[in-house]
């Protein structure tokens, strides 16, 4: 398997095939990037047929910048029949890997994926049934083994492949799904949410992210992120022209 999907904010697939090329390069792991604008996705072609997975083994995920998920893949699976998907998916998977950990069915991030994101949804359960019985994947979830992906890019169109649970996202889609509180004044919290849950581990929000810590929020109106910190139990130093929300003015 030589290629390696990367997972991407539509619009910005020119700079994470840029980054994937120079990094891969910088690891002697030569190949090309195959781009379609505003697709969501690019996929990095190894030259070498073992490339791909080494490339997610060796290259840390985490110094990817524009990268939401990655994970390495065979050949396109095209016009799966309707009557039977399954099947060939599973015959891709078989010999691929074994006793996986997690099942992800996926699309890109896209306004044109959202259907077939609901298909993939109930998709889900007869795959990773079918991939049980026939030994890709454990009897029961576990973080310790790899994952297993398959990815749709249209109906009965999609990769197979795989990616290494220490060295991925481990969100579904590489997308954070945050619940937005009732009472926060903008959805801005989310975005400090999400950069905490990227960025700091997990192990050491209780010292980086400590009650009675000193935060200064620059541009604050009306307070989303000044909203997280304080529920943190931090002191916050709001700047802004703008209103506050008066629910946090009140802390």
């Amino acid at each position: 398997m030589n290629k390696v999907v990367l997972l991407c904010r539509p619009g910005f697939e020119k700079e994470c095939a840029a980054e994937i090329t120079d990094k891969a390069g910088q690891r002697e792991i030569f190949g090309f990037a195959r781009v379609k604008e505003n697709a969501g996705y690019v996929i990095y072609e190894c030259y070498q047929p073992d490339d791909g997975d080494k490339l997610i083994r060796e290259l840390p995920f985490s110094s990817l910048i524009f990268a939401r998920q990655w994970f390495v893949v065979g050949e396109l699976l095209q016009h799966l029949p309707p009557e039977d998907r399954i099947t060939p998916i599973v015959g891709m998977l078989q010999g691929v890997v074994e006793k996986g950990g997690e099942l992800r069915v996926e699309v890109a991030d896209t306004n044109e994926s959202k259907e077939l994101l609901k298909f993939c949804r109930k998709f889900t359960v007869p795959l990773r049934a079918a991939l049980r019985d026939a030994g890709v994947l454990a009897n029961y979830e576990t973080p310790k083994r790899p994952v297993v992906h398959v990815f749709f890019i249209a109906p009965g169109c999609c990769y197979t492949g795989y990616s290494y649970s220490n060295n991925n996202s481990p969100f579904y889609m590489g997308i954070p799904r945050l619940k937005f509180p009732a009472d926060a004044p903008s959805r801005s919290t989310l975005k400090l949410e999400e950069a905490f849950h990227v960025f700091i581990p997990a192990d050491e929000w209780d010292e980086r992210l400590a009650n009675g810590m000193w935060a200064v929020d620059l541009g604050a109106c009306p307070g989303g992120w000044t909203y997280q910190l304080v529920k943190r139990n931090m002191w916050v130093y709001s700047v802004d022209n703008g209103p506050m929300a008066q629910s946090l003015m009140d802390t």
